[in-house]
Order: C-alpha cells, then structure tokens, then sequence
C-alpha cells in the first residue's frame, strides 16, 4: 500500500514545482519598477484597485514599499515578497531596491529567485544601476524578461533600445510585441506572437484594468485608426518578421537572450499581455547548487536557505522575520528540520504567507515559495535549513562597506531600545556595527554600502524603536579585518588616517581613507593579514 502513496506525493511535489514562478524586478531607480510591481497584482486579482487589498473586509494599503521613509521618499528601501496565484500559476514577486546604496538587499534577493524582470525607462534606457544588477543576474545565470516602460511618455525610439539592449549588455533582444503610437499618442502594441494589434483605454486615476480591444493585422480600418502612423508600423513590423532574431528558449533559459515587451505601468497598457506571457516563459524552480554538489527541486529531502531578515513588517507584531527560500521537498508546519549552522533540529512553528507587510499562517510550501519564520534570533542571513543534516546551500557574500560614520542617540535614557534597534538592524544587513576596542568612545560606527542606509539607520530607530540618532560622517572608505599576534598588532603604529576598531565579536577591524593607505599598511606589516569579512568567516570556518 505504500508504493502508490509515494508515487501519489512525488507526482504531487512535481506539479507544484512545475506551477512555481519565483522572480525579481530589477531596474534603476524611477524606472517604474513599484508602479509595474503594483499593476501585475491589480492584474493578478491580488488587489481590486492599485494600491488597496481586500483583506478582513476592509481596504487596506498593501503597496510592496510600506515602510514609512520608502512612502516619504518614493523609493525602495527594503526587499518585499508578495504572493499571489494566476492563471494557474503560484507567483513568488520580489520586489527590489533600485538605488544602489541598497544593492546587498537586492543581491541577497537575487539568489532567491529563478528569473528576473528588466524595467527600462523608454526615455533612458539601459542606466547605471541596470547594469550592475544585470551583472549579478548574468554571474548567476537568472534568465531575464524585459519591460520597456513609460512609453505613454516621449522616449526613444523602440529600435534604439533594442540595439542599446545588445551592445551594453551582449545579450539578444527579441521583441513579444511593438508600440503603436508613442508619447501621449502611444494607443497599444502589436502582439507578434498572436499576429494581433492589442488597444488599450485609460482608466479613471488607472486604478483599474485598462480595457483592451483586438484587431486582426494586417486591417484595413486600422489605417483609418491609425492615420499616418499605420505605415511605418507596417514597416517595421515587417522588417522585424522577416530579419528579426525568432525566440529561443534554451538561450533564454542560459541569460544570453531576453524577450522584450513594450507598455506602460502608469496607464496600465500591455501589463496584462506581459502577465501572461511572463507565467508561460519564465522557468519553474530549477536545480540548486550546495557545498555537496546540485540538489533537485524535486528531490524528497526537504532544503531551504534564509535570504533575508526584517523586523517590524507590521506594527502589530513587533518580531523578526526570517525570508526562507525553499529549494527542495515539501515543507510542513511544524515540522523538525536541521540548522546547519546551530548543528542541532529546531522546529518550524508559525510559517507564514508573505504579502508585503501582511502576513497569513500557512500550512505547507513547496520548492519557489517564500516563507517568513518569525525569529527569536534563532535565523541569520545565509542560514540553511535541511531535513537533511550533510546538506548546506554555500554562503551568501557581503557587500565591502564604503561609507563610515559615528552613529549618537540624543537620549541617554533609551540606550535600551537603542541598542536592541542597533542588533536588530545589523542582523537584517542593513548596516555592521564596530565599536572601540579599549570602550573609551561609547558611540558606536555604522559601516554601510552606501550612504542612504545611513538615513534607513536614523528613521527606523525613531519610528520602530522610538530612539532619535544622528550619523558624524567618517572620511574612511575602506575596512580591514586584521588577523595576526595580539601583541603585534597592539605595538604596530598605526597612520593617523585610519582607525581601529572592533566588530560584534570582538574581531580587530581597521577603517582606511584611500586604497593607497592600506596598501601601504600591508606592505609595512608583512606579519599581519588584512582581511575582507567574507575571507575572516571563511577562514573561521575552516
């Protein structure tokens, strides 16, 4: 009798792979990528109006950037996870920062997805920070969609982006469909795949669906529609049916090509034809690398690795949770599981659904799914859990801070709260925290990627711990892990330009202004090891 059992599992824990589609959307900042964010889930049925989900009833804000200095700003601070199912399918969305002082969030969310969605600005094109990110997809192989936005807006001309596409990122760029009209006269696309023109109308405040009509083409009446522009879209329509490079999924699949949509999230034109094209393209949880070599998602032993971790999502659980990206098996609530690093079983007790700041109790999860764990400091970044105890997922690596400061409350009397908001936030990532060796300075130095984490720093310590700070910024730029005799480094006369410090675990940290004073300090101390974070912890390791 247990035979048919285990095949009636496998055959399930296959299908559920198969229906997975766990992505992240990449772009340089203002490039559109919350406005699209919102709008697939106004598509998917996950939210009646952009912006608002039905929930217990009532209407509440479920926008992907909920924290309060992400809403004053107009940008993404914070990696968000927001599920919802579609067409059959189970959509994990990871929505990313796009400014790249928050780059080591969006890295660590990048190892947790399967492909990626490009927003480009039809008006900017391929921009700095679209490069880098893309430089992290391509290192990892995370197949790529791109949606070339604003084209309700005056951009470029739509063969120029594709060319730019190609030359800066050497990856072919295959077009699903074609603007008709652009600026404040784009009307809709030409849909290459089904040989239709698609129309779009806006919608009051494009809070709703936009409605779409579709016509054969070639038509007659849509040279009437279309006035003088029906020629060249002719034209160009031809020219790419003919010369143009035809879609190949296996260069797809490898990072070398990418197919491009046309639209606009603002007005909602063509969202709804990418959705689904997106949900038929994009691959279903694939194999994952381990120290042991490539796990299946389908293999019965059940794997996953923490990616990221954040406190106060919802002022009504002041916790922490855990973001477990599920690689193999099938997860269970309350199931015993293996924490490689703990060396010892621990429970899953209260998984949750993840949707933006919202959060429900689930029952199980499959390979794709993103879970929250809330943590009682159990979880860190990078942690894998297994029902497996010889298996762990390699190390996530750290982004080398840049920028230094010297971070002081304005409130003795809170250096509780103070200090908890400080261990909080640098387990998130958001920041590392040194201190001085000997105790004498009592402030302690932030160590960030860029400078606006130093602003994330001061907001979330008022508004989640009710702590108000302030950063002196540091002219260093570099930090060095020093590994070598006590007693030398002690007797070592340090340059006046550098610092030395301490991490949370008491390890020796110096803080250099320029790359020429550390090379200098390397070469005047040939007994002593500088070191990056990621090669101290390898070596610990070891």
């Amino acid at each position: 009798m247990s035979l048919p059992v285990e095949k009636s599992a496998a055959d399930e824990l296959r299908r559920e792979v198969l229906r997975r589609r766990t992505f992240a959307i990449i772009s340089h900042p203002d490039a559109g990528k919350t406005t699209l964010t919102e709008k697939l889930l106004l598509y998917a049925g996950a939210v009646h109006l952009a912006g608002a989900v039905q929930a217990r009833s009532t209407q509440r804000q479920a926008k992907s950037d909920w924290m309060e200095l992400e809403q004053a700003r107009g940008i993404s601070i914070t990696s968000t996870m927001l599920q919802f199912d579609y067409q059959g399918a189970r959509v994990n969305l990871l929505d990313t920062p796009g400014h790249q002082d928050f780059s080591e969030d969006t890295y660590r969310t990048l190892m947790a997805v399967d492909s990626a969605v490009m927003v480009l600005d039809g008006a900017k094109g391929i921009e700095p920070q679209t490069k880098k990110l893309f430089a992290v997809c391509r290192k990892r192989g995370i197949p790529i969609l791109t949606f070339i936005n604003k084209m309700d807006q005056p951009g470029r001309h739509p063969f120029d982006l594709l060319d730019e596409i190609e030359r800066t990122l050497g990856m072919t760029a295959v077009p699903f469909n074609w603007p008709i009209g652009e600026g404040s006269g784009f009307q809709g696309v030409y849909d290459f795949q089904h040989r239709q023109v698609l129309f779009f109308q806006r919608t009051a405040h494009n809070q709703r669906r936009a409605p779409m009509t579709v016509e054969a083409f070639p038509n007659p009446k849509l040279a009437e529609t279309l006035g003088e522009a029906y020629g060249p879209l002719q034209e160009e329509i031809g020219l790419l049916t003919g010369a143009g490079t035809s879609f190949d999924r296996d260069r797809f699949l490898a990072g070398e090509l990418t197919p491009v949509f046309f639209g606009s999230a603002l007005t909602n034109f063509g969202v709804g034809p990418f959705l689904d094209a997106f949900t038929k393209l994009a691959p279903p949880p694939g194999p994952r690398q381990t120290a042991q070599g490539l796990i299946q998602p389908t293999d019965e032993a059940f794997s996953g690795f923490v990616f990221k971790i954040q406190a106060n999502m919802d002022p009504q659980h002041r916790d922490r949770m855990a973001f477990l990206r599920i690689c193999s098996g099938r997860f269970e609530k309350d199931m015993m599981v293996h924490h490689a690093r703990l060396g010892r079983k621990i429970r899953m007790t209260r998984p949750h659904r993840l949707f933006g700041r919202d959060r429900e109790t689930i029952d199980e999860a499959y390979p794709g799914d993103v879970v929250g764990l809330v943590n009682p400091g159990l979880f860190t970044i990078g942690d894998t859990l297994t029902s497996d105890p010889a298996l762990t997922f390699d190390p996530i690596p750290h982004f080398p801070p840049e920028c230094f400061g010297l971070l002081r409350t304005q409130d003795i009397s809170k250096h509780k709260q103070f200090q908890k908001g400080l261990k909080q936030l640098e387990e998130e990532g958001v920041m590392q925290i040194f201190y001085s060796p000997d105790h004498v300075r009592r402030e302690p130095v932030l160590a960030a990627v860029g400078e606006l984490q130093f602003d994330v720093v001061m907001s979330r310590l008022e508004n989640e711990y009710g702590v108000k700070t302030s950063v002196e910024r540091l002219p260093h730029a570099l930090a060095r892990w020093i590994v070598g005799n006590p007693a030398t480094i002690l007797a070592v006369y340090w340059p006046s330009d550098t610092i030395r410090l301490v991490d949370q675990q008491g390890r020796g940290v110096m803080l250099f202004t320029t790359e020429h004073l550390l090379a200098y300090c390397i070469k005047s101390n040939p007994s002593i090891k500088f070191l990056l974070r990621e090669e101290v912890e390898q070596a610990t390791a070891q």
